[in-house]
């Protein structure tokens, strides 16, 4: 029987719970920092953020799939919300983008992780930066209050992502945008990686393929959908051994590059005024 749309959500909540207390190095070489680390590789899904300014390592718990501030086109000024802020990585590295002028918003629904992007606000004096508890089918913003919005490996552990992306719609300003990097499928995985709740919670079994992915953010309405990065995500014959045997794990290797991040900018159409055309 699969899990409930709150079962899924428990069972995130419950892990990142315990993830915001685990070293960046144990998260970085694991899924997302669910499941076993891996001693074959460093950095499964992360990217690296040292080249970008208003980065702060001791707030990157290494959970991410990719860079998506960099590509985000954040002006001076801009109202930014992050969804999935962890620790306050995504949303400091916005902060500098914005400058004093603007605001950033982070949303996580882990209130250790809130704790501890909170207390990493406060430790640099950024007055500009708040998070807030929430669930991103949810969220705790008004309609039409952001100018961007990003998010960093985070909408792939969201049951109902239809909701999600239309929760992105609706606080966003008229000609507003996202960029969005996720994890994606191009194949399907084996069953029994699908069925795992340490896969779901490590940002895996719960990534649907990805034209159902674009298709979801074009029936909400969004328009000029450019994918501005993408890679393969290998996921190490240790990690893969805790769920598959030899043979299918043989099978699996045929096509290791099912997995993918992606990272996606699309833009809320602006609404029209007096005799424009839209």
């Amino acid at each position: 029987m699969n899990p409930s749309n709150e079962m899924l959500k428990e069972i995130v909540k419950k892990k990142y719970s315990e993830i915001a207390e685990q070293s960046p190095e144990m998260n970085a070489s694991s899924c997302c920092g669910a499941g076993g680390c891996s001693t074959q590789v460093y950095n499964i899904m992360s990217d690296d953020y040292d080249s970008l300014e208003g980065y702060h390592p001791d707030a990157d718990l290494k959970l991410g799939c990719g860079l998506p501030t960099q590509y985000a086109k954040i002006k001076k000024g801009d109202t930014v919300v992050d969804l999935g802020s962890g620790a306050g990585n995504d949303c400091f590295v916005a902060r500098h983008e914005t400058g004093e002028t603007g605001k950033v918003i982070g949303i996580d629904f882990t209130e250790t992780m809130i704790k501890k992007a909170r207390q990493n606000a406060e430790n640099r004096g950024f007055n500009n930066v708040e998070f807030r508890y929430g669930d991103i089918e949810d969220m705790p913003l008004s309609d039409q209050m952001a100018d961007v919005v990003v998010s960093n490996c985070v909408m792939n552990l969201v049951p109902d992502k239809s909701k999600a992306f239309s929760e992105v719609y609706r606080i966003l300003k008229s000609g507003g945008h996202f960029s969005i990097s996720d994890i994606v499928l191009n194949g399907e995985l084996p069953e029994k990686i699908q069925n795992a709740a340490e896969m779901y919670a490590g940002c895996v079994s719960g990534a649907i393929q990805k034209n159902e992915y674009l298709d979801i953010v074009k029936k909400i309405g969004f328009k000029n959908i450019v994918v501005q990065s993408e890679k393969s995500i290998i996921i190490p014959d240790d990690i893969l051994s805790s769920y598959l045997n030899e043979d299918e794990l043989k099978i699996y290797n045929e096509n290791k590059n099912i997995i993918q991040s992606l990272t996606l900018y699309a833009e809320r159409p602006k609404a029209c005024s007096g005799n424009c055309c839209c």
